[in-house]
């Protein structure tokens, strides 16, 4: 054996060390949800074969020759009975693109399919794709809507200046993707989730609104909306389902998750929720539940948050950010909620329906000052002491 040869079966052996590592719950968590020690994906857990060329001749220095930076905001789906992650994949060259991992049970041994997908552009193609959201829809079709970004041509001097749209594209199989033309919107839009179900015989989007590809402006929150054709889809009426508010998570913005869980007691949403702080932006996630007749109506508002960075979560490309668009909700009633932490890479946290609607129909909502808040923790103290007495 070369020594070029050597390199290469002890690279292959650290990576799958990684891949096949275990992964455990940690201990004193919140009751809620259980996170694990060990991130589920990073820019680690990307196949060799991305990276590098394992010809010795043209790569003598067993040299990286495609970087990999981040892996993070994976939509989710169970299929074929194995816990699947559209994975947004950002490249050295602040490229991302969309690559399937799968998983035995949910939470390790995440491996990549063979190759990334091949995603059609529009004829307006697209700087750059990411974030997607996986719906199983009851019309047959899995569908992907993502964030289409391109650069903004009115502003021809500005190389920062964007805009956002949501892609769309549909599949039978999560390899081959058909493009369907961009959601049409009198805003910008990101963050957009379709419904998993017809609502009055027509497709329903989540939206998020914004005056600009950052800032919401005017942009009031989680909006809805209801489209007549998803091939040539268009938001004709909105409505903010899910406002923003002063002194709260989500003073600055707040956009839908993954598609809601349908439970007995109504849907389930995971979404997420930013505030300025001295230190930048803070993203977070919270949860609320709408009428299983009106999906459109909040039944359940717990107040704050429900899951932010901690430890080594805060570290990374963008500081202080947890951000999810996919979850799985098993038959037996289990709940994988995949994360990523600091736009860098992906971790599960594991609850069940049962809890996740405990924690939204019992957790005291936001009083909106600081007095209220005292007085929900005076309440909770002395139901405290009844119960000892």
């Amino acid at each position: 054996m070369t020594d070029f040869e050597k390199k290469v079966a002890a690279l292959r052996q650290h990576h799958e060390e990684l891949l096949s590592r275990e992964n455990k719950p940690l201990e004193w968590g919140n009751g809620i949800y259980e996170k694990y020690k060990y991130p589920i994906l990073t820019a680690e857990h990307v196949p060799l074969e991305w990276k590098y060329d394992f010809n010795e001749h043209d790569n003598p220095f067993l040299m990286q020759r495609i970087m990999c930076n981040a892996t993070l905001n994976s939509g989710a789906l169970k299929w074929n009975g194995k816990y699947c992650l559209v994975v947004r994949v950002e490249g050295a060259d602040r490229k991302s693109y969309f690559a399937v991992a799968e998983s035995p049970n949910g939470i390790d041994n995440f491996r990549f399919w063979p190759e990334p997908i091949t995603m059609p552009d529009t004829d307006d193609p697209a700087t750059n794709i990411y974030d997607m959201r996986i719906t199983q829809h009851e019309d047959g079709w899995i569908y992907g809507v993502f964030c289409a970004e391109r650069h903004d041509d009115a502003q021809p001097g500005n190389l920062s200046a964007a805009t956002a749209t949501a892609g769309i594209a549909r599949t039978k199989d999560l390899v081959n993707w058909e493009r369907l033309p961009d959601l049409v919107s009198r805003s910008q839009q990101r963050n957009v989730v379709l419904h998993p179900e017809f609502v009055d015989g027509k497709y329903a989007f989540y939206t998020r609104p914004q005056d600009g590809f950052i800032d919401t402006g005017s942009g009031g929150g989680i909006g809805w909306a209801l489209v007549d054709d998803i091939t040539h889809a268009e938001v004709k009426e909105e409505i903010i389902i899910y406002e923003r508010k002063y002194h709260t998570i989500t003073e600055v913005k707040n956009g839908e998750g993954p598609h809601p869980i349908k439970t007995s007691k109504g849907w389930l949403h995971l979404a997420h929720g930013v505030r300025a702080t001295a230190d930048g932006l803070r993203y977070v996630l919270y949860m609320y539940m709408t009428a299983l007749d009106d999906p459109t109506r909040v039944i359940a508002r717990p107040g704050g948050f429900f899951l932010v960075p901690e430890g080594e979560e805060y570290l990374g490309d963008v500081m202080n950010v947890a951000f999810a668009n996919g979850w799985i909700a098993d038959a037996d009633g289990r709940v994988f909620i995949y994360y990523a932490s600091a736009d860098t890479r992906m971790h599960v946290a594991t609850s069940t329906v049962d809890r996740l609607i405990d924690y939204c129909m019992n957790t005291p909502e936001d009083g909106l000052r600081t007095a209220a808040s005292v007085e929900t923790i005076k309440r909770l103290i002395a139901k405290n002491g009844r119960e000892k007495a």
